[in-house]
């Protein structure tokens, strides 16, 4: 996913398995005093029945295997990596018996353009009699949209903008009286709540929306600027700057607009905080105090007083891509869909990391697909067939910034107005049970509901999302379907492991995002523990049970971004 995240699925998986005790675990988050009661037993020793459903730790690993094999070359669009997934996914789905989607096709074509930016490898700031020299990869990393060859940038006039935000329902507006028509912008990363100081500044360190980068680039260009950096600090971004250089370097696809990318920004960019402190010192400016500044009501934006040069060459391909759709007919409501979603691709080939150039994105994504063949598996071997049809969407694009599930959501092969629910998996972790089920994005809709009552069957307790301030719930596929008002459910065990206890959970999540995420060493390996894995996928598809079996919709809840989406859609519903 694209700075998308720690996101793991675990929990036990076969009959018998869960006999080892908690170790004295308590079932309360050491992170937060906000606690889902009543979902697991004091003490929970007791033995979970796997049901002969199909979903097998096996099944997950050969999936994984298959998907994650260096043969498939880390499956980025357009490649050979994303012919090969892409075929695989159908040719599974095929066998299951499962029927491809409302155009007799497997495939739902994705247009896209992909853009190599090289830019300078020095890009310099100049102004109040000083002159600074950025250095790419280390200090910077720039790209455009623009389907130009040469992207020049020259002398542009540098403005801080506190976090790039316009956020009229929050009363606030860090471009107020603030002109940067073409200028480059530089603002802080995440949004104005995340700092702490005041839990009533947004929703606290509860990441917004405004948060996002693809927001501040599009408010940047709302305004006219010429081009948007954005600052990195690791503990905001919940990500270090490994990731940025990984997921902005080399090769970046969009979406084909009619305007060939001119309505974006010229220049997107990142800097390292090391290099953005050195750059406010060259400004005259304190960084520590401009921060402080952002971070209060009332901030306004000022010139730095420098101007960037630098130059991206672009080579321009503009291309097809492939989400996989299959489905399984409903019995009696065939014309009301429940969808299931994971991304297919990851990074591809691209510099090499002790010796290895494949990023094959094994728990990133290769085992949410694992997942959604686990679950079209136990659909298809279930006595009762569902009510409601059962949607298998495998999409593209999600490292590059949810693309293929965001062309879906606005190009549905289902009316988005029939379509009951989103259930997402992304990253189901191979480290064994887990006693937690974490819903990203609780209290959004009553899927929170439908997550407790298949969490209850499994002796689990819920969790809202403990860390907030990441924005995970802006940075998987689930994502798209909520912005256009399709309830979605983002669940994971990630805070205590059953057999071994919370320490352990955090020390294996942070363990991933250190040394794995995003790098080569994401790769299959046989000692993992899929148990885990195995029963969360099994948990959601006990929930399109129960959402197949029912003649209701679930509802986004009352404070909710997303239910204006739903009711325009479904007016009156």
């Amino acid at each position: 996913m694209r700075f998308t995240t720690l996101r793991g699925w675990l929990v036990p998986a076969a009959a018998g398995l869960l006999l080892t005790s908690c170790q004295g675990q308590n079932s309360s988050s050491e992170k937060s005093t906000t606690v889902i009661k009543n979902e697991s037993a004091p003490g929970d020793t007791a033995s979970v029945a796997a049901p002969n459903d199909g979903i097998t730790p096996a099944l997950m690993a050969r999936h994984i295997k298959a998907l994650a094999s260096d043969a498939f070359q880390g499956r980025r669009p357009f490649t050979a990596g994303e012919e090969k997934a892409t075929a695989y996914l159908a040719a599974e789905f095929k066998k299951l018996g499962l029927q491809p989607g409302p155009a007799g096709s497997y495939f739902q074509a994705v247009p896209l353009v992909e853009i190599v930016g090289t830019p300078d490898s020095v890009a310099t700031i100049a102004g109040n009699g000083k002159t600074l020299a950025l250095k790419y990869r280390q200090d910077f990393m720039f790209l455009s949209e623009h389907e130009q060859p040469v992207i020049s940038i020259k002398n542009s006039p540098l403005v801080f903008a506190g976090y790039g935000v316009t956020a009229p329902e929050y009363g606030w507006d860090d471009y107020a009286g603030l002109d940067v028509k073409g200028k480059t912008v530089v603002v802080l990363i995440n949004d104005p709540g995340n700092a702490g100081n005041d839990t009533t500044m947004f929703k606290g360190n509860a990441m917004t929306y405004y948060g996002r980068w693809s927001y501040k680039y599009e408010e940047a260009a709302r305004h006219g600027a010429t081009g948007l950096l954005i600052i990195h600090d690791t503990k905001p971004a919940s990500y270090p700057w490994t990731v940025v250089q990984s997921s902005n370097g080399g090769a970046k696809l969009r979406p084909q607009t009619a305007d060939k990318g001119a309505s974006k920004v010229a220049l997107e960019g990142w800097l390292a905080l090391d290099a953005a402190k050195r750059l406010f010192t060259a400004a005259g400016q304190s960084y520590d105090e401009a921060y402080a500044a952002a971070n209060k009501k009332g901030f306004r934006g000022r010139a730095l007083g420098l101007n960037i040069s630098t130059t991206i060459h672009n080579k321009i391909t503009r291309k097809t891509s492939k989400n996989v759709v299959a489905v399984l007919p409903g019995t009696t409501r065939p014309k009301e869909y429940i969808i299931y979603t994971a991304h297919w691709d990851h990074l591809g080939i691209g510099k090499p990391v002790a010796g290895d150039s494949i990023y094959n994105g094994a728990l990133d994504n290769a085992s949410g697909c694992a997942g959604l063949l686990a679950i079209a598996t136990a659909f298809q071997q279930a006595k009762e067939k569902p009510q409601r049809s059962i949607v298998f969407l495998a999409v593209t694009g999600e490292e590059q910034g949810l693309l293929g599930s965001g062309y879906y959501a606005a190009h549905p092969l289902y009316p988005l107005a029939s379509t009951v629910a989103d259930l997402n998996m992304d990253e189901l972790f191979g480290f064994g049970p887990m006693r937690d089920l974490t819903v990203v994005g609780y209290g959004q809709s009553d899927m929170d509901d439908y997550a407790r009552a298949a969490a209850q069957e499994q002796n689990r307790y819920v969790l809202p999302d403990q860390h907030p301030e990441t924005g995970y719930f802006y940075r998987s596929d689930h994502f798209s379907f909520a912005k256009v008002g399709v309830p979605a459910l983002y669940a994971r065990g990630l805070f205590e492991s059953r057999l071994h206890g919370k320490a352990y959970a955090e020390a294996q999540r942070v363990g991933f995002d250190e040394k794995n995420y995003h790098q080569p060493s994401d790769q299959y390996d046989p000692a993992w523990d899929l148990r885990g894995a195995a029963q969360d996928a099994r948990l959601l598809f006990r929930v399109g049970q129960r959402l197949a079996s029912e003649t209701t919709f679930p509802k986004w809840k009352d404070g909710s971004e997303f239910k204006a989406a739903r009711e325009k859609s479904r007016p009156g519903k």
